[in-house]
């Protein structure tokens, strides 16, 4: 029970922090882009309370682990009004890119952090420093997870705002028009689909390989600091 605690806290806390950074993130690029809406609004904090949804944070992933099905949710989001911001459909791209980019610069701490872990306890790690490599690891997975899983461009997730900024006007009005079922989009894709037809998983082919792909790159970072290889869990 012990030690199933220890890897749940494990889970949590880089899971909690790694989300509030990027919800952050998008408040602070808006905000020093012309719109201070998230400010005014009191988003700009670091309290994990005020970007908990109860039913995106935890009822659905809840929901979802019990039922032993793939396990995704959100925060709230960040509010952003694209018309206060000086060029709207430019600084929009911007702000959506600024989470995800935050938490793979958080994966790099991670790694960061993780080398030295190890080579300051290399000798006699104990549990209190093998718990903390093991957030860790954990903190660079989650965060390079959540960038990707973010980038889909699919409603209401930033990808689809990067797209919706880069496509010619009149086809980014009908790309918008898909906003309104985005839940129902995201249900279909990451549970229905893959649930039916494994081979065509959205996560499976879409997302985990780039995050495979860079947390290599991560974990060799890692390792350089330790000066001791450092494989990567998978």
């Amino acid at each position: 029970m012990n030690q199933t605690l220890l890897q749940a806290a494990a889970l949590i806390v880089p899971l909690i922090v790694a989300i509030v950074f990027h919800e952050v993130a998008h408040g602070w690029v808006a905000r020093a882009l012309g719109d201070p809406t998230a400010q005014e609004q009191r988003r700009l904090s670091l309290n994990p309370i005020r970007h908990v949804d109860p039913v995106g944070t935890l009822l659905l992933p809840g929901m979802l682990a019990l039922a032993k099905l793939p396990v995704f949710g959100w925060a709230k989001p960040v509010p952003v009004n694209k018309w206060r911001l000086r060029h709207p459909r430019r600084d929009m791209m911007l702000v959506a890119a600024a989470g995800p980019g935050t938490n793979l610069v958080l994966a790099a701490v991670g790694a960061v952090l993780l080398g030295l872990l190890v080579l300051m306890g290399s000798d006699d790690p104990g549990i209190v420093w093998g718990f903390m490599a093991l957030n860790a690891v954990n903190f660079i997975f989650v965060n390079v997870f959540l960038a990707f899983f973010n980038l889909l461009p699919l409603p209401p997730f930033d990808g689809s705002h990067i797209v919706e900024g880069l496509l010619p006007r009149s086809a980014a009005r009908r790309y918008a028009g898909l906003r309104p079922y985005g839940l129902m989009l995201m249900v279909v894709l990451l549970l229905v689909v893959p649930h039916f037809f494994p081979e065509w998983g959205v996560v499976r082919n879409l997302v985990l390989p780039p995050v495979l792909w860079i947390g290599e790159h991560y974990f060799a970072l890692a390792s350089a600091i330790a000066g001791v290889p450092i494989a990567m869990p998978v």
